[in-house]
């Protein structure tokens, strides 16, 4: 049976994957902090998609750009005028919502008066700040609501300096803001985040094969990483929600709880950006090919992706329950490549005459792998808290280490052991486990 949200909030405080940002002041709402295990997994998501999209390819480089730009960046690609929610207001109780998003247009989720809402308006997304000591209209700047547009205005800089020819793509990972009127779901929608986003620029005649290219390859990553099929599928956008920029648009959902929602969008930014920012900057942004010897705008295919919504999505298909010898197990089944600790080194016994072993064994793993040593609590409970946080495999010292040298690991999803001299258990993992 699938976990629902509150099981999955649960869990991540419980064992240290998010908590409540600014807690002991009552919290922050929309605002999460990442713990020991949290930032692991954010960690490995952002590396499993840098090693797909970036190092595993000869056509896609990296970019990190900057996350306060020239204002002039966001009037030119559309923001300052079009990035915005509708919004209403409960007349009663001063809630504001989404109305797209409000399960009865006509009645108030919060406190469930009829007909109070205000008519809609437009709420812009996008987070102020002044630059400079003094506050001004001239030194207003803007957190970026995407990471996109660095790469747009980079689009030169990179090709220059990269040589690279059409095809080619600039990848980027980094923090984003957008100040929603609704935040909501744990971290699924916040107003910090983080995105793992690639620009593809390609000669506008091979767009389309280009996008129905990263649209496949995008839905393979997240089941190579063990997500289930049947929680995915593609929804394209109609006309009436396309972006200003998009000429077409399809979005990977997740089965999440509350329904498909969108995990990850693949969109036709056509020559959109490019052009905006040549217009509005006055430099050339256009592509000379030497093999045509023609100049023109490139079109770029877009796959973007939120890191925070990746990672809660994989936790949902990774949780499973299950019965062992009358008691129940709650098993995280993360990919090896995803779980933040990857083995865990647990003595038998917190008596001192096991601590060289534990000591040398843990020396041996932690050049290798991300490693925990416990020693709370039973044997017992300790499997249940390493499976639990989906460590994929346990090592086991007990006294009969001290006289053969050996030890006993443990599989978190067959729970099978075996019994290995500590001389080959780093051969033994590393048939088994990433490094």
């Amino acid at each position: 049976m699938a976990p629902d949200l509150d099981t999955i909030v649960n869990l991540a405080k419980k064992r240290g994957f998010v908590f409540p940002s600014s807690e002991i002041y009552g919290g922050l709402r929309s605002a999460y902090d990442y713990g020991p295990l949290g930032v692991e997994l954010l960690r490995n998501v952002k590396e499993e998609w840098w090693r797909s999209m970036v190092r595993g390819r000869d056509d896609v480089v990296g970019l990190d750009s900057a996350v306060i730009q020239s204002p002039k960046v966001w009037v030119a690609s559309g923001h300052v005028a079009g990035f915005s929610d509708p919004l209403v207001e409960c007349q009663v109780c001063h809630n504001r919502f989404r109305p797209d998003k409000l399960d009865d247009p006509h009645q108030c989720p919060e406190c469930g008066s009829k007909d109070s809402f205000t008519e809609p308006r437009e709420f812009q997304l996008m987070l102020k700040t002044n630059l400079g000591p003094i506050e001004s209209e001239e030194n207003t700047v803007y957190l970026r609501p995407e990471t996109a547009q660095g790469i747009f205005i980079n689009f030169e800089n990179v090709q220059r300096t990269a040589r690279k020819r059409l095809p080619f793509g600039i990848a980027q990972i980094g923090k984003a803001f957008r100040n929603e009127i609704t935040p909501e779901k744990f971290i699924f929608r916040t107003r910090e985040f983080e995105q793992m986003e690639m620009e593809y620029f390609c000669r506008p005649a091979e767009s389309d094969r280009w996008f129905d290219y990263w649209k496949e390859e995008r839905k393979r990553w997240y089941l190579d990483l063990g997500m289930g099929e049947e929680n995915l599928r593609f929804r394209e956008h109609g006309t009436d929600e396309l972006s200003h920029y998009s000429e077409r648009t399809y979005d990977i959902d997740y089965r999440f709880p509350w329904g498909f929602d969108e995990l990850e969008g693949i969109a036709h930014r056509t020559d959109f950006d490019l052009k905006a920012h040549a217009e509005y900057s006055g430099e050339d942004l256009s592509y000379f090919d030497p093999e045509t010897d023609e100049r023109f705008v490139p079109h770029v295919v877009e796959p973007a992706a939120g890191v925070n919504r990746t990672a809660l999505a994989f936790l949902f298909d990774a949780y499973h329950t299950e019965e062992v010898r009358g008691e129940q197990r709650v098993v995280l089944k993360l990919d090896a490549r995803l779980a933040p600790i990857k083995v865990a080194v647990l003595p038998l016994s917190k008596k001192e005459e096991l601590t060289t072993v534990v000591a040398e064994v843990a020396d041996q793993l932690r050049p290798h792998w991300a490693i925990e040593v416990d020693v709370t609590q039973s044997i017992g409970r300790r499997y249940r808290r390493q499976d639990e946080i989906g460590t994929p495999y346990a090592v086991t010292v007990d006294f009969d280490s001290l006289e053969d040298h050996e030890v006993t690991v443990r599989d978190r999803d067959t729970m099978a052991q075996d019994r290995i001299p500590i001389t080959k258990m780093v051969g033994y993992l590393t048939d088994r486990l990433p490094r």
